[in-house]
């Protein structure tokens, strides 16, 4: 097994992505590996064709990217405390997609992500973004599930 000396944690500010976090820390710290973290903004509905009163598209997509960006940062200062080998990225597109694109371009050596675990009507609806990851990624991937006690 190669080296884990870039392990990349998608972060959506829930509490399963904290805990997928955590465990994504522990193990930078551990083999002093970098650590990039990533949040993806979810390509809003186009509402060109629609009449919104008040707000541009642009302005609109403007002020989701300040909130994301605003909510990286606090996580942040919140979650590191000594550790300082990381990197955060903010970026739009399909969660999935743009995961396995930061995570090639970047060269992680792993992905770590929080799942809800999600089954039945909840799994068929609304898909699972860590399904989509661990059967398209080319690197290893761990997933970490939010225990629901």
């Amino acid at each position: 097994m190669k080296n884990l000396d870039r392990i990349l944690v998608a972060i959506d500010f829930s509490d399963s992505s904290d805990k997928a976090f955590n465990t994504a820390l522990f193990m930078a710290q551990k083999f002093s590996a970098r650590l990039l973290l990533v949040h993806v903004i979810n390509e809003p509905i186009d509402l060109r064709g629609f009449y919104v009163p008040h707000i541009s598209f642009d302005k609109l997509e403007e002020e989701i990217k300040a909130g994301a960006e605003k909510m990286m940062e606090q996580f942040c200062r919140t979650h590191f405390n000594g550790f300082d080998n990381y990197e955060s990225l903010i970026v739009p597109g399909i969660p999935y997609q743009e995961i396995l694109a930061v995570a090639q371009d970047k060269q992680a050596d792993m992905v770590v992500l929080g799942t809800h675990g999600r089954t039945g009507l909840d799994h068929v609806l609304f898909g699972s973004t860590a399904e989509k990851i661990v059967r398209k990624a080319s690197l290893p991937v761990l997933t970490v599930r939010l225990s629901e006690e």
